[in-house]
């Protein structure tokens, strides 16, 4: 036990040593791959915030990532905050650009194709199974409750690229949850919470998913990315609320996820209506 007058550093956490980035630039940065570099740092603010500068100022190439042991500023969808302790989970960013064979309207399915990039990464490294929540959450079961382990945030910059961020807790414990309501790996009973073994095979799936889609010219039906995120999606077939921009709100089945990867609920008089942006609340029969 610590005496009171003992100063506890922050990185005295044995149980979260810190990301070696030498051997994840040897294992990663490869010729012929899409990795062209990897960055750690000890803390910034928002590694999509530092990579969209860094792109905007010729900085980055397709396939920089940037990887922070702790994010002061992160942001999710709708500007919510993420914070989470020092090497409690990844925080990172790809730079990416699909280039004049995908339509800029196919953009949209960058963040649910990294949403199935994550969980099958997750699954084959970690034994953990992460459900989606349209359009970008990641969910995990601890005690039988679904919660929210991470998110992914994507970022136009300029004409051609898009800078895509993800967060994830994985070593977070019950106590230093910042809400009920989330989640961690290691709250999920997952087999390996090694963030080096956990990055590396994230990226390696994100590579393969993004490059059947940008093969496919973004289509995500013959890239297969459309019937993978239904697969995994938690949000269809469930009643959910969707409140929309502008107050607006709409109640139904969440039925399908369409061609441009909006999410399609239908109301209770059938209607079918697909909504393109917004909060979705899963709710329980009795809501």
């Amino acid at each position: 036990m610590n005496d009171s007058h003992t100063p506890v550093s922050r990185w005295s956490d044995l149980d979260r040593p810190p990301l070696d980035a030498t051997a994840l630039r040897r294992a990663l940065v490869r010729p012929g791959t899409l990795w062209t570099s990897v960055d750690v740092v000890t803390e910034t603010g928002s590694t999509n915030s530092d990579l969209a500068l860094r792109a905007g100022a010729g900085r980055a190439e397709e396939g920089a990532v940037l990887v922070a042991e702790e994010q002061t500023a992160g942001r999710g969808r709708l500007d919510r905050r993420w914070t989470a302790p020092a090497r409690s989970g990844l925080f990172f960013s790809v730079l990416l650009k699909p280039g004049p064979d995908v339509p800029v309207g196919r953009y949209g399915w960058l963040p649910l194709l990294t949403g199935v990039a994550v969980a099958t990464g997750l699954a084959r490294a970690a034994g953990v199974d992460t459900a989606l929540k349209w359009p970008n959450d990641l969910l995990v079961t601890v005690a039988g409750e679904e919660r929210k382990a991470g998110g992914i945030l994507a970022e136009r910059v300029g004409e051609d690229a898009i800078v895509v961020g993800i967060g994830l807790n994985v070593s977070l414990r019950e106590a230093e949850l910042p809400v009920p309501t989330a989640g961690s790996l290691a709250l999920a009973g997952a087999a390996s919470l090694d963030r080096d073994i956990l990055l590396r095979a994230v990226l390696r799936s994100l590579e393969h998913w993004y490059g059947e889609w940008r093969a496919a010219g973004g289509d995500p039906a013959l890239s297969r990315i459309q019937e993978a995120y239904a697969a995994g999606c938690a949000t269809l077939g469930r009643t959910v609320r969707a409140q929309l921009p502008g107050d607006g709100e709409l109640a139904g089945e969440a039925v399908a996820v369409d061609g441009d990867g909006r999410l399609v609920v239908r109301t209770a008089d059938g209607e079918r209506h697909p909504v393109g942006a917004g909060d979705i609340v899963h709710l329980r029969a009795a809501d």
